[in-house]
């Protein structure tokens, strides 16, 4: 049976990039476990189950399976993870991202095992593509560098924090996916003229927002060959 591992912030993670690529795998059989940073559930971000921000249905869904699925519920740590196990590991976005995934460095070493590995595939989704600005591979290289890649663009950053980089809720963003990532080496373009904005460069696939879930884990199925 094809496996994956969702490594799910537990600062805030953005509804529909997880939940959509979650749903989309477990119809198509792939048995899925849950990893969070200290193993305990998840954090949802609040704006993504908020009607006003993304439409009645979509927060209505988004919080039912948050609050009702025994993967999310239960997660292991990213610690007793081996990304080698698994056939994909996806880490859904959420500026939550930035300050335990992307920094974690158990969830880059399973982003490491999962491209160095036979077949293995990665999805990384939004703010969450801000950790191929710290990730590197077995030789010390950026895993990123000279990759194509999309993700969060400064564009949309722009309009969410303020002069001084901090958030609505009053938090200081330490930094912005697209520099960490272009000083890395990555290609980044998040491709703004078009709806959904999905890259695949070889094991590594990148989405730009929640709008380009669907289409990335449809993606990823075509690159599990499923």
């Amino acid at each position: 049976m094809t496996k994956a591992l969702f490594v799910v912030s537990e600062e805030g993670y953005w509804g529909e990039e997880c939940i959509e690529p979650l749903e989309t795998l477990s119809d198509a059989g792939v048995e899925i476990t849950v990893a969070t940073p200290s193993g305990g559930p998840p954090e949802l971000d609040e704006t993504s189950a908020d009607p006003d921000e993304v439409g009645e249905e979509t927060a209505e869904h988004v919080r039912e399976v948050h609050e009702s699925d025994e993967r999310l519920n239960d997660p292991i740590p990213v610690a007793r993870a081996d990304g080698e196990v698994y056939d994909a590991v996806v880490f859904p976005g959420g500026h939550g991202t930035v300050w335990d995934v992307n920094q974690d460095s158990d969830a880059r070493r399973l982003l490491r095992e999962a491209v160095e590995g036979d077949d293995g595939k990665s999805l990384i989704v939004c703010h969450a593509v801000g950790m191929l600005g710290f990730a590197r591979d077995s030789q010390g290289a950026f895993i990123v560098n000279g990759r194509e890649v999309t993700g969060f663009p400064n564009e949309w950053e722009e309009d969410i924090v303020d002069e001084n980089d901090v958030m609505p809720d009053g938090r200081k963003l330490p930094y912005w996916v697209a520099d960490e990532v272009e000083a890395a080496g990555g290609e980044f373009d998040p491709e703004l003229e078009a709806d959904t904005s999905v890259t695949v460069d070889g094991d590594l696939l990148t989405a730009r927002g929640p709008e380009s879930s669907s289409a990335a884990a449809e993606a990823l199925l075509e690159e599990l060959d499923l």
